[in-house]
């Protein structure tokens, strides 16, 4: 997927300890270049690209980086971005820090546990939250049929 990427600054969410820590080598070995790229890097993979953007099978989507559960089929709907989006993550599962990249400022959000790079959320999503979190598939894996430790979502 050589050229899918956008460029990654290599930043993390400054002076924060996290639960799952892993050395940089060790974040290389376990998620390989792709998603190394993204969650540790800031990358973005190239809309269109992630089978998890049309998939809409109950289930629950975790962190890949540290297997956090993030989101759930219920809050997942086609933004038309390219990308996986969820109106809502679990509660507790994601932080937000200000991303000034790209000449431009958004809303980064990142995993709890692990601080790896999701993706971004957007105030034009649909009701009930008017969010869109729009997340790279690298950045997720789907366990089709699961439910969260905790059902109660974050509102």
């Amino acid at each position: 997927m050589a050229g899918s990427f956008g460029r990654g600054d290599g930043k993390q969410p400054q002076d924060k300890d996290f639960d799952f820590n892993l050395s940089d080598d060790e974040w290389r070995s376990r998620l390989g270049p792709e998603r190394y790229q993204v969650l540790r890097a800031h990358g973005t993979e190239r809309a269109g690209t992630s089978p998890l953007d049309k998939n809409y099978d109950p289930g629950v989507y975790n962190c890949a980086g540290c297997g956090q559960p993030l989101f759930t089929a219920e809050t997942k709907y086609n933004s038309r971005s390219g990308w996986p989006s969820f109106w809502q993550p679990l509660e507790d599962a994601v932080e937000t820090t200000t991303d000034r990249s790209h000449f431009m400022v958004r809303t980064e959000v990142h995993c709890k546990n692990c601080g790896g790079h999701l993706g971004h959320v957007f105030d034009d999503g649909p009701q009930p939250t008017g969010l869109r979190y729009c997340m790279n598939g690298l950045s997720l894996d789907f366990h089709p049929g699961e439910t969260p430790p905790d059902s109660d979502k974050k509102g």
